[in-house]
């Protein structure tokens, strides 16, 4: 069944982790409702009560075990809603499975905040997010790979404010950190985004992953 409810599910064996994701989703996805389920059996009982979610988050290591069978049943139960795991674990190989049994992104529980939103966000919008330097399957892409400005065909300007956009600041945020106006830096996004032929700002960031600006 396709995502037929506007809300996020999230599945992880310790409840402080599970309700700090909730309580943060909620304050950056405010439109959306977060549900956080209580074990793999209550995660399908709300898939069966309210039909698929928007996003499934999903520990690797639940109770159980790891969580491959339930991201299988999901992704059978719910083809067209993109599963996130999250876990502590830095072994290639559990991504790996992850991606495997049907999992679109995988979200270490190290990553930073605005990291973790960027993520969803990606996965909310189609992208996949998976760290390169963990997943042997990925396209390989050197962490000290440097571009500039001028490599990505745009302004000075441009490069300062795509800088802070790969950090994850607002508009209002990088007009204040420039000192220009905020409408300046929304036209300089657009034409950012234009330049590198994505249509948001998530796309741009998970385009340049994996690369190093350095601006003159």
């Amino acid at each position: 069944m396709a995502p037929t409810s506007h809300y996020a599910l999230i599945l992880d064996d310790h409840p402080l982790v599970a309700h700090g994701m909730a309580e943060f989703l909620r304050a950056r996805l405010p439109q959306m409702e977060v549900v956080v389920a209580g074990g793999a059996d209550d995660l399908l009982r709300w898939v069966e009560m309210r039909g698929s979610p928007a996003i499934a988050l999903i520990d690797f290591w639940l109770a159980e075990g790891a969580a491959v069978g339930l991201i299988g049943q999901v992704r059978s139960h719910c083809p067209g809603t993109p599963i996130a795991v999250i876990s502590g674990d830095d072994d290639p190989a559990v991504m790996a499975q992850a991606r495997q049994a049907g999992a679109q992104g995988f979200i270490h529980k190290q990553a930073a905040p605005e990291t973790f939103g960027l993520a969803v966000e990606a996965l909310l919008s189609g992208l996949v997010w998976f760290e390169p330097s963990l997943l042997g399957s990925q396209p390989s892409r050197s962490r000290d790979l440097q571009v500039t400005p001028a490599d990505l065909g745009l302004s000075a300007r441009q490069g300062q404010i795509l800088a802070l956009v790969l950090q994850g600041l607002p508009n209002k945020r990088i007009a204040s950190q420039l000192d220009i106006a905020e409408s300046t830096v929304k036209e300089h996004v657009t034409g950012i985004l234009e330049r590198l032929r994505v249509r948001t700002r998530v796309e741009a960031i998970t385009l340049l992953r994996g690369r190093r600006l350095e601006l003159p």
